[in-house]
């Protein structure tokens, strides 16, 4: 199955999907800062990054730029999960090069949907 990096900075975040995850065959490793979300994906080559947007220091729109903008990980697909949930933060998450939006809370099916339909 997939390796997926979890950037966010609440462990029961952290926690929660990564148990969603792991049920359905997957492998997870995890970030608490959007730094330290940026070395785990150069470091680990994950095949899906699940991206917060409310972090200390730099923020999760930020980091997912620099994703995209960098060579070793521009082909990483980005999900941002959020509790924003305003239409102008969908489309800036997209503009800064997310793959899709999921708004917290979701369900799992919600969440397995969404990477299936991302990882083909």
């Amino acid at each position: 199955m997939a390796k997926f990096l979890i950037v966010d900075d609440s462990p029961t975040e952290i926690h929660a999907l990564s148990k969603m995850l792991e049920r359905n065959g997957h492998s997870v490793v995890a970030a608490k800062t959007a730094e330290e979300g940026l070395a785990r994906a150069q470091a680990d080559s994950p095949d899906l990054i699940l991206m917060d947007i409310v972090m200390p220091g730099m923020n999760g729109f930020q980091a997912t730029r620099r994703l995209q903008d960098h060579p070793q990980t521009s082909g990483i697909p980005v999900v941002i999960i959020s509790t924003k949930g305003q239409q102008t933060d969908l489309i800036w998450g997209k503009r800064q090069g997310a793959r899709d939006y999921l708004i917290k809370p979701f369900s799992e099916k919600t969440l397995i949907d969404t990477v299936k339909a991302i990882l083909g």
